[in-house]
């Protein structure tokens, strides 16, 4: 078992960065490929980034990509995403979510742990 808390979301202005967190507990943090989705109203979750176990290996959405940087500190049990140039479209909630694979997935249904997700909401 794997218990995911994120944090870090708020009010932000177009232009505007925040950086959430997701804390992981229960298990070695470190088994798992982590991965970022968002679900905006009446849309269905999307994907957002993933990252390998070691960190070595990203990926991205395209609507995020060079905007939005996914990282992680295995010694903290945390996992990060910068967000960066923030457009109102990026208006969601966003999840984090554990996969017990070396591989990352862009795939929802590929992940096993869901945090309760945090709330970002960007302004025009």
């Amino acid at each position: 078992q794997v218990q995911l808390v994120e944090s870090g979301g708020g009010l932000v202005q177009a232009g505007g960065s925040l950086r959430l967190s997701c804390a992981a507990s229960g298990h070695t943090f470190s088994s798992y490929a982590m991965g970022w989705f968002r679900q905006a109203p009446g849309k269905e979750r999307e994907f957002v980034a993933a990252i390998t176990r070691g960190g070595s290996t990203t990926s991205y959405a395209d609507s995020v990509k060079g905007r939005f940087t996914i990282s992680r500190d295995n010694a903290k049990n945390t996992v990060y995403l910068q967000m960066n140039s923030l457009k109102p479209e990026d208006t969601a909630v966003y999840y984090c979510a554990a996969r017990g694979s070396a591989a990352l997935s862009t795939h929802n249904s590929a992940y096993t742990y869901w945090g309760q997700g945090t709330q970002v909401t960007v302004s025009s």
